[in-house]
């Protein structure tokens, strides 16, 4: 039996996803829709990740340790954690056209008043704002493309949403950087909250109504636990994000100290990182309606080939670069794939199956960076990179799981 058959018989097959109550689009769809969704998303992981570049100058205006302000970074992922359920609770019986306005809202106020914070309280205050949009858009909203287009196209545009997160990815660091270097980083969160007010304006004036599919209580979220497709789709998520950021965290000391890399090539090996990411986003979008199995097999072996094997060729810079730019690319299309396994996994509950996800993928994040700073403190960049690869092949190794469950 072929892989796409096999892999459906366990996580669903695309078709279900409409059960639900969604309306059908039209044949053309409704392409400006996702690509305001789209832009959100790009806004969101922008605003996320913005102050990396910026920490020690955030630190010292706000007079506080470059690890206390590290939580400026934290906080937002931990709170998506906890508000992704409950807020997928909460708004149940709420149009998503006007929830996703009032994220978008959520988002734009964090960027105000980060860009205003006299001290870390406020900042911490902005961050959680900015962490609660996350959490919600990435339960709610990430998922809309199967309201939005025909059943053959889905794929497409659920690649363009998340094709914002390697985008966000991409831009974020250099442009935090550029922008705090020559105005000052207040300056730059307003930069920020001006994008979002325009991912604002661009939801109000572009997206349709979407009304609510059923409630979603704790019952429903408990449920989805229940099915096999799903859990197995968090364990991979969980693996495959607590090895990725326990590595990539320390990207930087490994090129720095280990590859002997400078600032500028630095720089421009990240920048690749992230272009890399973005086209492994969209070849898993033109692919992976034939087979989700093989598309999440081959980018989690890719990670974890590529993360071993900088261990072996420090002394090698070129390979160094096509090594990091591969991991790129491979982990570029992890998202994608986990997003789809875990909406055909839940097709009669498909926001429940996504709040899940970004609970797991948080805290693993989250998770990842903290287990790899105590593994590179104690043992070093080595040991830890090691880890991280080991923790990608496990991830790469719950499709076996999912072919045992289908024999």
């Amino acid at each position: 039996m072929s892989d796409h058959s096999s892999t459906a018989s366990v996580i669903g097959r695309p078709e279900p996803l409409r059960a639900a109550g969604h309306p059908t689009p039209s044949p053309q769809g409704n392409w400006p829709a996702v690509a305001s969704v789209a832009l959100m998303s790009f806004v969101l992981v922008l605003s996320e990740f913005l102050p990396i570049g910026l920490l020690p100058v955030i630190g010292s205006s706000l007079h506080v340790s470059v690890g206390t302000v590290g939580l400026v970074v934290v906080v937002p992922g931990l709170t998506a954690a906890v508000t992704a359920p409950l807020l997928t609770i909460a708004s149940g019986k709420l149009d998503r056209r006007r929830v996703l306005i009032a994220l978008a809202v959520s988002f734009t106020a964090s960027n105000v008043v980060a860009a205003l914070a006299p001290d870390m309280p406020v900042m911490a205050v902005a961050r959680i704002l900015l962490g609660v949009a996350v959490g919600g858009f990435w339960a709610m909203g990430a998922g809309v493309a199967a309201r939005l287009v025909p059943a053959q196209a889905v794929h497409r545009a659920t690649a363009l949403i998340t094709a914002g997160i390697s985008a966000g990815t991409v831009v974020s660091l250099p442009l935090g950087a550029l922008i705090g270097h020559l105005a000052g980083w207040r300056t730059a969160f307003f930069i920020a909250a001006g994008a979002a007010l325009l991912a604002l304006a661009a939801l109000a004036w572009r997206l349709p109504s979407l009304p609510p599919t059923g409630a979603i209580r704790m019952a429903t979220l408990t449920s989805s636990l229940r099915n096999r497709g799903a859990r197995l789709a968090l364990l991979a998520t969980a693996l495959i994000f607590l090895g990725h950021f326990a590595a990539y965290t320390y990207i930087t000391p490994y090129l720095e100290d280990r590859a002997h890399f400078g600032s500028s090539a630095v720089t421009l090996t990240l920048l690749g990182y992230g272009v890399a990411g973005l086209a492994g986003n969209f070849a898993a979008g033109a692919i992976i309606g034939r087979s989700l199995r093989t598309v999440y097999s081959i980018a989690a072996v890719l990670v974890a080939a590529s993360v071993i094997l900088l261990n072996t060729l420090t002394g090698a810079a070129p390979a160094v670069i096509v090594l990091v730019v591969l991991w790129g690319a491979a982990f570029g299309a992890v998202p994608l794939a986990l997003q789809t396994w875990i909406l055909q996994a839940s097709p009669d509950a498909p926001e429940s199956g996504l709040a899940l996800l970004v609970s797991v993928l948080q805290i693993s994040l989250a998770a990842g960076s903290l287990v790899g700073g105590l593994i590179v403190d104690g043992y070093g960049v080595s040991t830890g990179f090691a880890f991280g690869g080991i923790l990608a092949l496990l991830s790469a190794a719950t499709q076996i799981f999912t072919r045992v469950s289908r024999a």
